[in-house]
């Protein structure tokens, strides 16, 4: 899995870790805040089809979830994937699936979560570029600011502890029912794979860093 930079945020680039496994947890939130942000083009979908999990890595839970977006990637055109975005994302007037942390932690957009994640993205140095007219708590975002905090070169921020409380925070509590909301979507077919891959992905993290 390559790392695909979404360009939400203004903040200098990771250096890549030594360890393989943050290297891949940082490429694999890169991955999905880029999906999540825009529609795949031709190229991603070739490199994401072309990249599938083999030996014992496709026998794991993120495994199954990533080759059955490897699946999904190779029988969807850029056009189909582009046309799902907008039927799920951006709709006329309201969008099908809402992409947004206050929405599915208060009912409402722009509410008090959004409040306490400008203060941590304040406090990591971290702002949304003047051209992004999405809201800070997008789940785009949020990945990036994961992938930030997995594999940036600045330890005081990006260290393990601000990667617990950042998801425990700002991720966990509304993942779940972004997914189900996603895949439940009847015009849902390659975004069906991609909240897949987030839902496993999601479950993997919180286990593994609350046992950190």
């Amino acid at each position: 899995m390559t790392d695909f930079q979404p360009i939400q945020l203004t903040a200098a680039p990771p250096a890549d870790p030594a360890d393989s496994e943050d290297t891949a947890r940082a490429d694999l939130y890169g991955l999905l805040a880029t999906l999540f942000y825009r529609a795949p083009d031709a190229a991603l979908l070739h490199h994401i089809a072309a990249n599938r999990a083999v030996g014992e890595d496709a026998q794991t839970v993120l495994g199954k979830a990533w080759n059955a977006l490897c699946d999904a990637a190779s029988e969807t055109t850029a056009a189909e994937a582009e046309e799902e975005y907008r039927q799920l994302f951006v709709g006329v007037g309201r969008q099908d699936v809402f992409l947004y942390a206050s929405f599915y932690l208060t009912g409402f957009l722009n509410e008090r979560p959004l409040v306490a994640l400008r203060e941590d993205l304040a406090r990591y140095g971290l702002e949304r570029h003047e051209g992004v007219s999405e809201t800070e708590d997008h789940i785009a975002t949020l990945c990036e600011v994961m992938r930030f905090l997995v594999a940036g070169d600045d330890l005081s921020v990006s260290n393990l502890g601000e990667q617990q409380r950042f998801y425990a925070k700002h991720l966990q509590p509304w993942i779940e029912p972004l997914c189900e909301a996603v895949v439940a979507h009847p015009q849902a077919r390659f975004y069906r794979s991609v909240a897949g891959l987030l839902g496993t992905f999601a479950g993997v993290e919180a286990v593994a860093l609350e046992m950190t």
